[in-house]
């Protein structure tokens, strides 16, 4: 089955967004999709069919004190609004095609990370009206946002356990996937102060150690990913240069071209990307 693996990274992801809209276009499609944080909110615009969305309103509402900033962070205890993000914008700002995701035919998963466990939580959601807890719960950033308790745990961000997901996919019989990452080749993530960690989450042991250990295994998975990619058993989509975007970038400009970046490398990829998929 072909599958698709969605890397997150906050505002850096709007990448993904762009090679999302760049598929839409092509009538590119797998037959299921994995994302993490801010790439599980892509997915779920890429499996409602809206090209141009995401790009909109990061546009727009980017500065919005709700929208990812300190203010949200003092007044709601996340650092992204929940009342905004997720309910007046999806159902009136910016409406989300609910119907168009719920019968694209396409399986979709959010990772999350179970707080008391410290591992990945794979969650399919098929009604992001009843199970939008889960999306937002993979997009909410250890120790800036408030524990989402859904489904009888308690959750954060998926990329603490699992942020690039591959592995996870192939074992759900995933065998061929396109994995799109929000990281240049060669980048390597640098280990977090543990002390912060066992302090901030000392509740919650197996988590701390999940965020102390995060380095390791998302290196890991980069090379477990870069052994694939040269056996041709995936196809990976990476920035083909570092634009510098922050995790909490305002500018409206320099996220269109994050967003320009990631249409631009996946146009430049497509015909190679038509004969993997025909394989």
């Amino acid at each position: 089955m072909l599958g698709l693996v969605l890397e997150g990274g906050a505002m850096r992801a709007i990448y993904v967004a762009g090679v999302l809209d760049v598929f839409m276009e092509n009538n590119i499609w797998p037959e299921g999709l994995i994302g993490v944080s801010a790439g599980a909110i892509h997915g779920s615009v890429y499996l409602g069919n809206q090209p141009g969305r995401t790009i909109r309103y990061y546009k727009k509402f980017s500065k919005h004190r709700n929208f990812m900033s300190l203010w949200s962070l003092l007044t709601t205890g996340s650092i992204v609004g929940e009342q905004f993000c997720y309910h007046d914008l999806p159902d009136r700002l910016d409406p989300f095609d609910y119907d168009t995701f719920e019968q694209c035919g396409i399986d979709y998963y959010a990772v999350c990370t179970d707080l008391e466990t410290g591992e990945a939580v794979y969650q399919k959601c098929s009604d992001l009206h009843r199970e939008m807890d889960y999306m937002r719960a993979s997009a909410s950033m250890p120790y800036v946002s408030k524990i989402v308790e859904v489904g009888g745990r308690k959750l954060l961000d998926g990329g603490v356990a699992d942020s690039i997901p591959l592995e996870a996919f192939r074992r759900m019989g995933y065998d061929r996937n396109i994995v799109v990452l929000t990281q240049c080749k060669g980048y390597e993530k640098k280990p977090q102060d543990p002390k912060l960690a066992k302090l901030f989450y000392k509740k919650y042991p197996k988590f701390a150690e999940a965020l102390i250990n995060r380095h390791r295994v998302y290196n890991d998975a980069l090379r477990r990913i870069e052994e694939l990619e040269q056996a041709g058993e995936i196809f990976v989509l990476r920035p083909s240069e570092d634009l510098g975007i922050r995790r909490m970038e305002k500018d409206p400009a320099r996220l269109e071209a994050q967003y320009a970046l990631g249409r631009k490398d996946a146009e430049k990829n497509l015909v190679f990307l038509k004969e993997f998929i025909k394989k």
